[in-house]
């Protein structure tokens, strides 16, 4: 029982029976959402209002207990004892209380009231413990701005609103915490990630470490690659940067280490790679589905369209760690030392049926509910077949466990995000912040564009993938949109730059992880992971000018801009790391980024216009000239020096 708890609190302070006891508490309320949420997901039964708010008092309450357990004042910790018991409260209420409420309107009571204050209390207290200050501190703004406004003069103030109005559209309609955000994360979020544990408790991520390094382990630079491909299909699938980081780092960064690269290049490699999951479908950290319920866009189609854009930034993050092994002539992997693809896949293949499964019935037409309950019902059916991936009933029950302190942050973002949404949607807030964007850029896309690329990065700083993202569709997005945009484009746009502060100081905290396992200085490291990352500064940009890269427009249009995008990230990747074949110089490396430049150049012209052809081969061909002196180069005899 004691290892039990350890297990389900590795973190805890609390010993003896108190830590069995929260731990058994813990796993029972995990165990309790998940059976809540596989049931529902399949049958259905529960309104909107009902489900999220069940789902949120068996969250918090959790969560409450989690943090009760981290701590070692007593005071603290027999407070969030009180709030987790209060926590169970909404969720039963509600339920309870459904008719009733409908039938008065949603207008609050006493009871409500009260219930709606303790609500906001432990809201603010998870978001303190899982997120952090800044969504805290903009969540009393939001609430002092909806109650203290008619204080503030001019167009930006209004008549105020009482406690009983804050209740009745935050607490007791799908308008506030238990809005649309909420929805996403227990009908989309908390069960994918469920998945994403069953699937590495099953030892799914060292297959694909080892179909990584069977693909890519006899070229030069394999572990780089390896590090690279293994770390985009496991980030995709949990959605966290920092997690990709931690648990393929561990094994790629001593690895690429060995084979040569520099221990900042090792590191930053390992958080370029592992970025990469929160842009790759199918789960994008959950944007996704935020993104498909926030715009109205069926998931599928969020999905696709993300798909160029992703790759585009794993292709040149490979370039660029495979010219990264030419430059410093590192030594390729024997045979012996590579497994063979046919090996990976005849052993442990089966494993990847669930994913099979899964993308097989998003693309039938199923919902994305439906679709992951039929892939984790084949994770559970595949899993016994190999004593090496058999899940134990204990092993399950941890598997909910930690699927629920997974998401714990994920609710806990979606739960301001809710009161975010519902104050400025009461308050008209967000419809003048846009317009403030609108009125600075005037009428230069790109001056909007720019404006809201340093908000996206600002306001995403530190933040988790799924808050980064709803905390820039409510306050920025619509700018985007007012400016006539694609609703998608826009939305990506802002998801970008939202999620680049991964590797980029002042937070980097992908690159930070990546830089203490390779033993590199953190701030080097996180420049570094800027340089082999840095189509995600560039692309957003792309896609906003060549729509087509979204899969927006005819397929002409979609091939032709695809094709100048490989080509012209291929030659940035190139020219950001100095080498073809032969160092280059600064002429060739300038060549190559003219060339990029002009195959990336945005017009306004439709792409088979003799004058925007004109301009990509333009690109094209400098860029060829620099590739054809470079291959010159590598082929001319080294002058031996002259002796003395």
């Amino acid at each position: 029982m004691e290892q039990f708890a350890s297990q389900v609190l590795p973190a805890a302070h609390i010993r003896g029976a108190e830590k069995k006891a929260v731990a058994l508490v813990i796993s029972a309320l995990g165990l309790a959402v998940t059976a809540m949420l596989l049931y529902t997901s399949y049958f259905g039964g529960l309104t909107a209002l009902l489900l999220r708010s069940m789902f949120f008092s068996l969250m918090a309450a959790a969560g409450l207990l989690v943090i009760a357990a981290g701590t070692r004042i007593t005071p603290l910790r027999v407070l969030c004892y009180v709030l987790a018991v209060v926590a169970l409260l909404p969720g039963p209420y509600l339920y309870e209380n459904y008719t009733q409420i409908i039938r008065r309107g949603a207008i609050a009571n006493d009871v409500d009231k009260a219930l709606f204050v303790a609500t906001m209390v432990i809201v603010l207290v998870m978001a303190r413990a899982y997120i952090g200050r800044t969504m805290v501190a903009i969540s009393v703004l939001a609430l002092a701005y909806a109650y203290f406004g008619y204080l503030i003069p001019g167009e930006y103030g209004h008549s105020g609103y009482s406690t009983g109005r804050l209740a009745s559209n935050l607490f007791l309609r799908t308008e506030g915490v238990f809005g649309i955000p909420m929805g996403v994360a227990a009908q989309y979020i908390f069960l994918f990630s469920f998945l994403g544990v069953l699937l590495m408790k099953s030892g799914l991520g060292q297959t694909f470490v080892d179909l990584a390094h069977a693909l890519t382990g006899r070229v030069q630079g394999g572990p780089a690659l390896t590090a690279v491909v293994s770390s985009t299909l496991f980030s995709s699938i949990n959605g966290s940067a920092v997690a990709g980081v931690v648990t393929t780092g561990t094994f790629t960064i001593p690895l690429m280490k060995r084979a040569g690269y520099r221990a900042k290049t090792a590191g930053a490699i390992e958080a370029a790679a592992s970025s990469a999951g929160q842009i790759m479908p199918p789960v994008m950290g959950a944007a996704a589905f935020l993104m498909a319920e926030m715009t109205g866009i069926p998931y599928v189609t969020i999905a696709l369209a993300a798909l160029i854009p992703a790759l585009l930034y794993v292709l040149a993050l490979l370039v660029a760690v495979r010219l990264e092994a030419g430059k410093f002539n590192m030594a390729r992997a024997g045979d012996e030392d590579v497994p063979s693809v046919w090996n990976v896949l005849s052993t442990r293949g089966y494993m990847l049926a669930p994913l099979v499964v899964l993308v097989g019935f998003l693309i039938y037409g199923y919902t994305p509910m439906k679709s992951v309950v039929f892939a984790i019902a084949m994770a559970l059916v595949i899993m016994p077949l190999s004593k090496a991936t058999r899940v134990s009933p204990k092993n399950l029950l941890l598997a909910t466990t930690e699927t629920m302190r997974n998401t714990l942050s994920v609710v806990a973002a979606v739960a301001t995000a809710g009161v975010l949404i519902g104050v400025l949607t009461l308050t008209g807030l967000a419809l003048q912040i846009s317009s403030l964007i609108l009125d600075v850029g005037g009428d230069s896309m790109f001056l909007v564009l720019v404006f809201t690329m340093f908000a996206s990065f600002i306001l995403g700083l530190g933040l988790p993938t799924s808050a980064a993202y709803l905390l820039l569709a409510i306050l920025v997005a619509p700018a985007l949109e007012g400016f006539g945009l694609p609703t998608i484009a826009g939305h990506m746009f802002i998801f970008y730059y939202g999620l680049i502060s991964a590797i980029t100081p002042p937070v980097a905290l992908a690159a930070y992880a990546g830089a203490s396992i390779a033993g590199a200085g953190a701030n080097e490291t996180a420049f570094e992971a800027i340089r082999l990352g840095f189509v995600k500064l560039v692309i957003p940009f792309v896609f906003i000018y060549s729509p087509g890269l979204l899969l927006i427009g005819s397929p002409a249009s979609i091939v032709l801009q695809t094709i100048a995008a490989v080509i012209g990230v291929s030659a940035l990747a190139t020219a950001f790391t100095g080498w073809l074949m032969v160092p280059l110089g600064v002429l060739a490396r300038f060549g190559l980024v003219a060339g990029a430049a002009l195959l990336l150049w945005p017009t306004s012209m439709p792409d088979y216009d003799p004058i925007s052809l004109a301009i990509r081969l333009a690109g094209l061909a400098l860029a060829g000239f620099v590739v054809f002196q470079a291959y010159l180069s590598s082929k001319s005899p080294v002058q031996e020096p002259a002796r003395t």
